[in-house]
């Protein structure tokens, strides 16, 4: 790997940047507020190499259930915030860091700036000793920054491509802030669903920004083995360019199999070591199909159980279209969810009751559980038909 070197950042009693070895990381895929088995599984993933553990808070009762996780586990807690920035001064005496959502704070009080909502995150964060993470994720942008990009598109100005790029446009804006407000604990992740873009974006973030920690993964991956192969496509190059402090392999398994995450990373770790580095461009002989699947590694907000066998039934029911060039995205809530689908040729984002079925961004409709395997059959047949 390159020595190249970052700023050193503290996350409670860790560091990463500078020369520090590179944390791999993992979240919890149970509900937040089923204390015991959240604090079981953190302490699982963390004997497992877990340097952080991450866990969702969406509301009030998720904070007052991260008090007692935080009591019952040894494991480094990172917060999972997005909506709601105001439970940040909730959180910030149990958690290690906080990550907030760029393309998420416009929900809640849409009167009150970014700039307000992530100056108040900031300071609840000097004021407890937590370092904050940026994290961008392709599947829920900026709408303004979506809009630009668009615009860019449309008019056929020429420039660099790259500034018009929500991901990197967003990470970079905030980070300038943070910097202005003088809060310099943090990282930045900029993650995508697509591994040619992971290496596009963090290499450009990198070479402006030479001096910023960041956090690499491939979101919304999917499942093992074909999610494995496509995460080290994603960040092997990276690495090997010196470029990521920390990572997560983000797999969807049930949470008994979330220790995978930490194996998949730390083979990640050693195959740079050893120079075995794989690329975008040898994914698909190692595939040995065209059909892409992405679904999220599961967490918290998943708001039906099923999602991950959905997800595994579905991967088994569209082997007929192996050899089609579709990509199906199949989501377990509302964050990434209607995002990814957006992008995808079909999509499913499943719902308390029932799953979105979408085909690009057009809704074919919303579906019992037991219905929704048979509708996306049907749509993609459409699709291979054609």
């Amino acid at each position: 790997m390159s020595n190249r070197k970052t700023r050193e950042i503290q996350i409670g009693t860790l560091k990463i940047g500078g020369s520090q070895p590179i944390l791999l990381q993992s979240m919890c895929a149970t509900k937040t507020t089923e204390i015991l088995t959240t604090a079981q599984t953190a302490t699982r993933l963390a004997e497992a190499g877990a340097g952080l553990v991450r866990v969702a808070v969406d509301n009030k009762r998720d904070a007052e259930a991260l008090r007692e996780i935080a009591q019952q586990t040894a494991a480094n807690l990172s917060v999972d915030l997005h909506e709601n920035y105001r439970l940040a001064e909730l959180v910030a005496t149990y958690a290690k860091k906080i990550r907030y959502n760029p393309g998420r704070l416009h929900y809640v009080e849409p009167q009150i700036s970014w700039k307000e909502k992530v100056r108040r995150i900031a300071e609840i964060a000097a004021e407890h000793g937590c370092a904050l993470r940026v994290g961008v994720n392709c599947g829920s942008l900026d709408p303004e920054k979506l809009a630009k990009e668009d615009a860019f598109h449309r008019d056929g100005r020429g420039g660099n491509v790259l500034d018009s790029t929500p991901l990197l446009a967003s990470a970079l804006e905030h980070s300038a802030f943070l910097d202005s407000i003088g809060f310099v604990n943090y990282c930045v992740s900029l993650k995508s669903s697509d591994p040619a873009t992971v290496i596009c974006v963090n290499r450009e973030f990198a070479k402006r920004r030479p001096e910023t920690p960041i956090h690499l993964g491939l979101t919304e991956a999917g499942m093992p083995p074909e999610a494995i192969f496509k995460s080290r496509a994603a960040l092997e190059p990276l690495l090997a360019e010196g470029i990521g402090d920390t990572l997560r392999v983000s797999l969807t398994v049930s949470n008994d199999r979330k220790t995978e995450e930490i194996e998949a990373g730390r083979r990640i770790l050693d195959n740079v070591a050893r120079g075995e580095i794989l690329t975008p461009e040898q994914l698909p002989q190692l595939l040995k199909s065209r059909l892409n699947i992405i679904s999220c590694p599961s967490c918290s907000r998943v708001e039906n159980g099923v999602f991950v066998e959905l997800a595994e039934r579905i991967r088994e029911a569209a082997r007929f279209a192996a050899d089609f060039p579709v990509t199906i995205a199949v989501m377990g809530c509302r964050v990434n969810g209607p995002g990814e689908t957006d992008n995808a040729d079909l999509g499913i984002w499943c719902g308390a009751t029932q799953a979105n079925l979408k085909r690009g961004k057009t809704l074919v409709g919303s579906f019992d559980y037991h219905e929704i395997i048979p509708r996306l059959t049907d749509e993609l047949r459409k699709i291979t038909e054609n």
